[in-house]
């Protein structure tokens, strides 16, 4: 089985620089990305949110204000099987916070039979690329971030300019 990663902020929602999307009212979804998440539904068996979360490290929120936003997000775009998170600060280098792989162990482990090798990963990120090329899946660059392309063109497999235009090619 295999399945299609996807970053959360950047992605999904609008990228809110130097701050952390707190409430349900602060998550704004990009244009047309619950049609894309429709379209890789027919071509992935499962589709995972894999976020990093440090804003609840950090005292700015709670795990029930994420949950909050997550709930909004899985009812705006149907077809989330799951999210995966980590709340813990870079500065602790948990292996659930990417680049490391813990959500994608921890997806694998939860969907027994998910082969990690033929799963994709979607993000805006050099973080998202190591993500995805450590847990051995193909990478997909989203956004305008050209300093991943062209500092660590071996991390990305594609680039697409959003999410929407990654699944029309599918």
């Amino acid at each position: 089985m295999k399945a299609l990663f996807l970053d959360r902020d950047g992605v999904l929602n609008v990228l809110r620089h130097n701050d952390y999307v707190k409430s349900p009212d602060e998550l704004v979804l990009l244009p047309g990305v619950a049609e894309a998440v429709a379209v890789c539904r027919r071509h992935f068996d499962y589709i995972f949110v894999v976020t990093n979360q440090q804003g609840i490290g950090k005292g700015l929120m709670t795990k029930n204000d994420l949950e909050a936003v997550h709930r909004k997000l899985t009812d705006s775009i149907p077809g989330i099987d799951s999210i995966y998170f980590c709340p813990e600060l870079e500065r602790m280098h948990s292996f659930m916070r990417k680049p490391n792989i813990g959500m994608a162990i921890q997806a694998r482990r939860e969907h027994p039979g998910l082969r990690l090798k033929e799963c994709v990963m979607v993000g805006d990120s050099m973080t998202d690329m190591l993500f995805g090329r450590r847990a051995g899946m193909t990478t997909v660059l989203v956004g305008d971030n050209s300093d991943c392309a062209t500092a660590k063109p071996w991390l990305v497999d594609y680039r697409y300019r959003n999410l929407p235009e990654y699944a029309q090619i599918l």
